[in-house]
C-alpha cells in the first residue's frame, strides 16, 4: 500500500500495453507513467546468464525461435525483441539483468518486483541478488516465484530480501505455506478474488500483503481496491495511475 493509502501500481513486464514487454523501453515507459514498481521475469540462458524474458521460448516476443535454455547469451542478445510489437521498437533487445540494475540506479523512486521463473538453486539466485546488493538496491526489490523451492532459494541467497509467493489457485493450507516460506506477500491471480472474495481478508489476517495480477480493466481495479489489496499488477500502469488519482479526488 502506498503512503497515500491507495494500492501500489506495478507495471507488468513494464508498461506492456504501449511498449514491448520485458524490454528497457517498457521499463522506461513505466517509470515515466508514475508506476510504483516494475514487474519483470528472469530466466537463465544455456551458458548461465540471467536475461529478462517471460516465455520458455523466444518465439513469441523476438525475431528468433527455440527454447531459451538452448541459447547462449550472445544468441539471445542478437535477437530483435521489439519489432513483433511495433516497427517503432525495432532493435529493442532482450535485456540482461545487469541492464535492469543500471536502470534502477538511474531511476530512483521506482521498485522492482522480480519474478524468478522456474526452479532455481540458491547459487543460481545469487546471480541476481548479489548485483542488487552490490548496487545498494536490495531494499527496492521484492523477489517472487510460483515455485516454492525458488522462493526458499531466494531467502537462502539473501535472507534480507523481501519475498513473495505467486499463486494461481488457493490450497487449503495457503497461509501455512506462506508462513513456512517466510514470505511477506502472497500474490494471487485476479480471478481468485472473484472465486474467493474473502481471500484478501484471510491473507491480511495472516500478516501477509496481497499483490493481485494481472488486472487491466476499471471494473477489476474497483473490486481489488474495495477488497483492500496492497498492489495491483497491470499491463496498463499509465491508465491505472490516472484512474486511482481520479478515484481519490471523488471519494
Amino acid at each position: 500500500m502506498s503512503d497515500a493509502g491507495r494500492p501500489l501500481v506495478v507495471a507488468h513486464r513494464g508498461n506492456s500495453s504501449v511498449a514491448p514487454q520485458n524490454t528497457l523501453a517498457a521499463f522506461e515507459s513505466a517509470w515515466r507513467a508514475g508506476a510504483d514498481s516494475i514487474e519483470i521475469d528472469v530466466q537463465l540462458t544455456a551458458d548461465g546468464h540471467v536475461v529478462v524474458i517471460h516465455d520458455d521460448t523466444v518465439d513469441a516476443t523476438t525475431s528468433g525461435t527455440g527454447a531459451l535454455a538452448s541459447l547462449d547469451r550472445v544468441d539471445v542478445r542478437a535477437l530483435d525483441a521489439g519489432s513483433w510489437f511495433s516497427s517503432a521498437y525495432a532493435g529493442q533487445r532482450v535485456p540482461t539483468f545487469q541492464e535492469v540494475v543500471e536502470l534502477l540506479v538511474r531511476r530512483p523512486g521506482i521498485e522492482l518486483l522480480l519474478e524468478v521463473k522456474g526452479s532455481w538453486t540458491a547459487e543460481q539466485v545469487r546471480l541476481v541478488t548479489e548485483p542488487l546488493r552490490e548496487a545498494g538496491l536490495s531494499d527496492r526489490v521484492l523477489g517472487q516465484s510460483f515455485w516454492p523451492e525458488t522462493v526458499a532459494a531466494i531467502g537462502e541467497a539473501d535472507p534480507g530480501l523481501r519475498r513473495g509467493l505467486l499463486v494461481a489457485e488457493v490450497p487449503g493450507d495457503l497461509t501455512e505455506r506462506c508462513a513456512d516460506l517466510g514470505v511477506m506477500t502472497c500474490n494471487p491471480m485476479g480471478s481468485l478474488l472473484v472465486e474467493d472474495p474473502d481471500l484478501v481478508r484471510r491473507l491480511h489476517e495472516a500478516g501477509l500483503q496481497v499483490m493481485v495480477w494481472t488486472l487491466n480493466e476499471a471494473a477489476h481495479w474497483e473490486q481489488a481496491v474495495r477488497l483492500g489489496v496492497d498492489a495491483v499488477i497491470t499491463d496498463r500502469p499509465d491508465r491505472l495511475v490516472g484512474w486511482l488519482e481520479g478515484r481519490s479526488a471523488t471519494v
